[in-house]
């Protein structure tokens, strides 16, 4: 009777084990399916998938940070003397993003409009909207470069015109018209003088066009067809590609709107479209993290960036370049003079920040970065960080313009900023990094079970 109790034991507990072998081997080839279903069913644009509404309205809060450069020796930089700049700032925003006029279509695309409010946050900023600063006269000094090659007598009447309204190279402002926008007489004078220069009515500001406006129709893959192109641009206002620059690569308009992408990502590169920068931008893989418990991928931008094309020939479509580690945005901004950098020319060619008193460019505070979560694409906690900066020069025959040295001049930069947390974080959390490690667990346990079961049943034996 004991040798069949034995008997029954062994069977039991080698049917036992074997048991847990096979759901261990079950959850090993099953798990990872189960989880890549989920994930695929829930990044996708889709009304029924979790990030659904977090696409829709962006839950997380957004906040702008911007630092003007303030020129502390106007009257010496127009004898010719170096600039001497102080930054001054921040002046933080609370910016809310949410999508309108979403259409789906039949192709696996859906279309949007994005617009962006911004809402000043006293507390948390280091100064207020009604502080003056000098700044260059932007309106002026861009006016005076774009009319360089006209004829002389032009030149002459628009400076007549200028001393009339007493207009001067630099102006004493508060930060909310540098920003939001100030009623100009000088906008009307130019247009009189030359019809059609700067093609734009109403106030003028450094970003008006970034409160209460939309950043163009983005037309996006949904990913129901093929997961592999879910939020990559199909289409910008209709368009494949843009026409502002010079090279056919250099207007391809590639990658996602910038807010996901695609799910499964590889630890190499990411792609976005930049109505801002009016291009496609690359960020690079730099390194493994966690945000918060979750695994991420950090992306920042290659030195390459902004270079010139003599030091990296395809941004030679972005041309005509000066200095490596700006970007010459006139194109898309009206033909205005101005450039796109990293803050404080971070990764910028030395003579640029040689070139004006006060700038400290570190890593640390001046370079952007993503954190993107790579199974579902999600970014974790981004910062995207960019200066703005204008070309002024002595013009002849504009006696405003005094004796100023060519200089690319730092304006304003800021820092766009974002991290999951609260419940968005908590669900995340829950569905995308406890759920699949549970799973995982669970087979090694079931795995790690089966092997004194078998033993055991065979000892009985």
């Amino acid at each position: 009777a004991m040798a069949a109790a034995r008997r029954r034991l062994s069977v039991g507990l080698g049917l036992a084990g074997a048991a847990c072998a096979l759901l261990g081997v079950c959850m090993l080839l099953v798990g990872p399916v189960i989880i890549k279903e989920q994930v695929v069913k829930n990044v996708r644009i889709d009304p029924s998938s979790i990030s659904f509404s977090m696409w829709k309205d962006i839950p997380v809060p957004f906040y702008m940070s911007v630092y003007l450069f303030e020129v502390l020796n106007p009257k010496e930089t127009l004898q010719g003397a170096k600039p001497a700049l102080n930054q001054r700032g921040p002046y933080v925003y609370r910016e809310f993003r949410y999508k309108t006029n979403i259409t789906f279509h039949d192709n696996d695309t859906v279309s949007f409009l994005e617009y962006r409010q911004l809402f000043f946050q006293p507390d948390m900023s280091n100064g207020s909207e009604e502080e003056y600063i000098v700044v260059p006269n932007v309106l002026m000094m861009g006016a005076a470069v774009m009319m360089e090659n006209l004829p002389n007598f032009v030149k002459l009447l628009l400076s007549g015109a200028l001393a009339g309204l007493k207009q001067e190279a630099f102006m004493n402002r508060t930060v909310r018209e540098i920003l939001w926008g100030y009623e100009d007489p000088l906008l009307d004078t130019i247009n009189a003088i030359v019809p059609g220069l700067i093609p734009f009515k109403g106030k003028f500001g450094l970003f008006v066009e970034f409160n209460n406006s939309n950043s163009g129709l983005f037309t996006v893959y949904t990913g129901m067809k093929n997961i592999s192109r879910v939020h990559m641009v199909d289409s910008w206002n209709g368009q494949k590609k843009v026409n502002y620059w010079r090279s056919s690569e250099c207007n391809m308009i590639n990658g996602t709107a910038g807010e996901m992408w695609p799910p499964f990502m590889s630890p190499t590169s990411l792609e976005f479209y930049s109505p801002d920068a009016c291009r496609s931008m690359t960020l690079v893989y730099e390194q493994s993290g966690k945000f918060e418990g979750v695994p991420t991928y950090r992306f920042v931008a290659p030195k390459t960036l902004f270079a010139n094309g003599t030091d990296y020939p395809p941004n030679e479509g972005f041309c005509p370049c000066m200095q490596s580690g700006i970007q010459n945005v006139s194109t898309c901004r009206l033909k205005a003079p101005m450039f796109l950098s990293h803050p404080h020319f971070y990764n910028a060619d030395p003579a640029l920040v040689d070139a004006v008193e006060g700038l400290h460019p570190s890593k640390d505070q001046h370079a952007l970065f993503l954190d993107v979560h790579p199974m579902t694409g999600i970014p974790m906690n981004c910062s995207i960080k960019l200066q703005l900066n204008q070309y002024i020069k002595r013009v002849s025959g504009i006696i405003q313009t005094g004796k100023i040295k060519p200089v690319v001049l730092p304006l304003l930069w800021f820092a766009e900023s974002g991290s999951i947390e609260g419940a968005v974080l908590k669900q995340f959390y829950t569905n995308l990094v406890l759920l699949p490690s549970l799973l995982d667990y669970l087979q090694y346990i079931f795995l790690g079970l089966s092997v004194p079961l078998v033993i055991s049943a065979a000892v009985l034996m």
